[in-house]
């Protein structure tokens, strides 16, 4: 029988801060597929590319590798609510993760700023969902200030046993290939995600599993953008609403990550990620969420500039399903709705417009 895999606390339970007998809230996280993308490799001109699709996470992101470390360390200290700022992702993670650990959660999203995709889970999972008039700054400053003066638990990547539950995406990118990449890139928001595998390529090497860490890229949409302008950015704008951020709480983990591995930090417009977006889709099969495709598309900014080092093999975490905010998909490369073509319930119509002539 295959192995049954029983998520990432489970898996990697001698490498995090758990001992028997503490609670464990899963809902089998990680394990994700590391998909040989051969397109973006030609496109890239480099030996191989992997995408390593986080969406196919319960929740449908990477935010549940942390989530379940996060939850099931608030669920060891007795707490019976948990609070996240979100773009999206950490609401339908946080809120997921409360259900399964019996517990209340409240998320604290930007008005008007978030993908119903994601609304809709973190309603669909009894979340107390509220509105705030500001951006995904003032939510987690907020969800900060709550947890400091009252009896709710935050589970923001500001928690340290985020980081430790997101770190896993490392040893199972080893574990897959057997090496680190030259290179791994992935969209850079409010940072968690650089600093967690740069916490876990540095815990394998220093385990002599590997030899050297990969660079590692943080790719930020153009219009938010803190780490490549050098400074917060007050009113951040892009339609990859993941990573709408201005004010990343990872800042000094993600520069620290940056420096220790020889990596980069770059931005792409959004016209780049819609355009990787779909690459993706049609070129590697596999759909993502507009955000999720920024590692990639800042990896090509860099080919087209001259810019991407002589590397054999990369990594590109890709954070989100392409089922999180779909409606971009629907949409052609001009911004058009896509509409698909009516026919008559016969054969030839069919053929017609596909322009097949029968057999003969």
């Amino acid at each position: 029988m295959a192995h049954q895999w029983r998520g990432v606390i489970r898996e990697y339970f001698d490498r995090l801060p758990f001992i028997q007998d503490d609670p464990i809230v899963t809902l089998g996280e990680g394990g994700t597929p590391l998909i040989d993308a051969p397109a973006l490799a030609k496109l890239l001109d480099v030996g191989s590319v992997h995408l390593k699709f986080e969406g196919m996470n319960p929740t449908g992101s990477f935010k549940d590798r942390g989530m379940t470390t996060a939850v099931s360390k608030a669920k060891g200290k007795g707490a019976k609510a948990v609070i996240a700022a979100s773009t999206g992702n950490t609401s339908a993670s946080a809120a997921a993760y409360a259900v399964a650990g019996g517990m209340q959660s409240v998320v604290l999203v930007p008005a008007g700023k978030i993908s119903w995709g994601k609304l809709s889970q973190a309603v669909a999972h009894k979340a107390q969902i509220l509105q705030v008039r500001g951006n995904f700054d003032d939510c987690l400053r907020l969800a900060r200030e709550l947890s400091e003066s009252y009896p709710v638990f935050l589970v923001n990547s500001v928690n340290p046993d985020r980081l430790q539950g997101q770190k896993t995406a490392a040893f199972e990118v080893f574990d897959a290939l057997g090496f680190a990449p030259d290179l791994h890139a992935m969209p850079l928001g409010n940072a968690g995600n650089i600093s967690a595998y740069h916490l876990g390529y540095r815990e394998d090497r220093d385990a002599g599993r590997i030899q050297k860490l990969p660079m590692l890229y943080g790719i930020q949409a153009a219009g938010s953008a803190p780490f490549v302008v050098g400074k917060p950015v007050a009113k951040p704008e892009t339609i990859a609403t993941a990573i709408r951020i201005g004010n990343p709480a990872s800042w000094d983990l993600a520069q620290a990550a940056k420096a220790d591995t020889n990596g980069a930090f770059g931005a792409v417009s959004d016209k780049d990620i819609l355009w990787m977006h779909r690459f993706l889709s049609q070129e590697a099969g596999v759909f993502v969420e507009p955000s999720s495709a920024t590692g990639a598309a800042g990896l090509w900014q860099a080919k087209q500039k001259g810019e991407l080092p002589k590397v054999d093999s990369i990594v590109v975490t890709v954070t989100g399903h392409g089922l999180k905010d779909p409606d971009w998909a629907l949409k052609d490369d001009r911004g058009r709705q896509i509409k698909p073509k009516k026919v008559a319930a016969t054969a030839d119509s069919v053929a017609g417009v596909l322009g097949l002539e029968r057999n003969k």
